[in-house]
């Protein structure tokens, strides 16, 4: 007898490995290892949250209306072309079962997010990996990479793992260089986490423009990663196609109602970015001043730490958990020889510098 066997390009994905939550024997530790906000939840969410547990017996509302709108108004977009999502992986897993498929290719740069490989290879097509530039994206090599077949590209701003940033220029060369019939996704899980002037235009850009999607959370500086929601804006055709095959119900009750509430909470959320700014800049200095290490410049909520001399990563990622903290190590990304460091509280960062600074001082 045979059993159910799993499509070829099913059987040749990788499954995503989140960032850990304990240490080496269930030890609890200091989490630094999936860019959460160091100062949790703001109150008004967590608010709208429990007062919604009278409604636990009945489903959300399946289009999300008051988040939509709020979205809509906070950031001037069109709330009829929102699109909500369990967190921005689903939106990013929609565009590709909406636009491409066996045959297809889906472009994206080295060291990109790994959901995107996942996502290509979910729907059957073919993923292809550009080179980067010195950890960042690489245009030219991005636009190098794109075929006839090519139905997806994806660019996270600032990207995931790396931390660097693509600017508004290069954005827009970027989608002046796709074809139309390209569906260009600009992932900006980390985008409250910039400057006002480093804005990219990726919002402008998928109002005018029929090929771009835009990607957001309110997994990061808004603190409800445990509620999994996240957003789309695109074109109306595009959204609406994507909806076809978006799960119903996919956001809770509560988990809207916060997220409404958190993007009302600007005091949070300007707290929670000037302290990542601070910080973000005390450790990557820090961490450029120990021999052999070298930061990759970060423009979100975390820094990757390149190992370059005696000490390695793999030695530093499991010396830091036995200091009680627990960062991230990609081997499985390409990068064994870094960490990926999530931006703590100022306690957490002087505690890392610490750590690290008498690991680099043996070595």
């Amino acid at each position: 007898m045979t059993a159910p066997a799993p499509k070829p390009w099913i059987d040749a994905i990788a499954p995503y490995v989140p960032g850990r939550a304990t240490a080496d024997g269930g030890r609890k530790a200091i989490k630094l290892s999936s860019n959460e906000n160091p100062f949790g939840t703001g109150e008004a969410a967590k608010a709208a949250y429990a007062a919604e547990a009278r409604s636990l017996d009945r489903y959300p509302d399946a289009g999300a209306a008051a988040l939509r709108e709020a979205i809509g108004a906070h950031y001037g977009i069109e709330a009829e072309r929102v699109i909500h999502g369990t967190g921005s992986d689903e939106v990013l897993h929609l565009a590709a079962g909406a636009f491409a498929g066996v045959g297809d290719e889906i472009a994206y740069a080295r060291y990109g997010f790994s959901v995107y490989d996942i996502a290509a290879r979910r729907v059957g097509a073919t993923p292809i990996v550009a080179p980067d530039k010195d950890y960042a994206t690489d245009v030219d090599a991005l636009l190098a990479c794109v075929t006839e077949r090519t139905r997806v590209v994806y660019v996270a701003n600032p990207n995931n793992p790396t931390g660097t940033y693509t600017s508004r220029g290069e954005i827009a060369r970027l989608h002046a260089g796709l074809p139309s019939d390209c569906l260009l996704v600009i992932d900006q899980a980390y985008t409250e986490y910039l400057d006002p002037e480093d804005d990219d235009g990726a919002l402008e850009l998928a109002r005018t423009a029929p090929n771009v999607l835009v990607t957001r959370t309110f997994s990061k500086i808004f603190g409800l990663a445990a509620e999994r929601i996240g957003w789309g804006y695109g074109p109306a055709p595009v959204i609406a196609a994507m909806h076809k095959i978006r799960a119903p119900f996919n956001v809770t009750t509560a988990g809207q109602h916060a997220a409404i509430a958190a993007l009302r909470d600007a005091a949070f959320v300007e707290r929670s970015r000037a302290h990542n700014a601070t910080w973000r800049a005390w450790f990557s200095d820090q961490m450029d001043a120990l021999p052999g290490l070298r930061v990759v410049p970060s423009k979100a909520n975390f820094v990757l730490v390149l190992f370059e001399g005696r000490l390695r990563a793999e030695a530093a990622y499991k010396g830091l958990m036995d200091a009680g903290y627990i960062v991230r190590w990609l081997p499985g990304q390409g990068l064994p020889d870094a960490l990926r460091i999530t931006i703590g509280t100022e306690d957490e960062m002087r505690g890392v510098v610490d750590a690290l600074t008498a690991m680099a001082s043996a070595a």
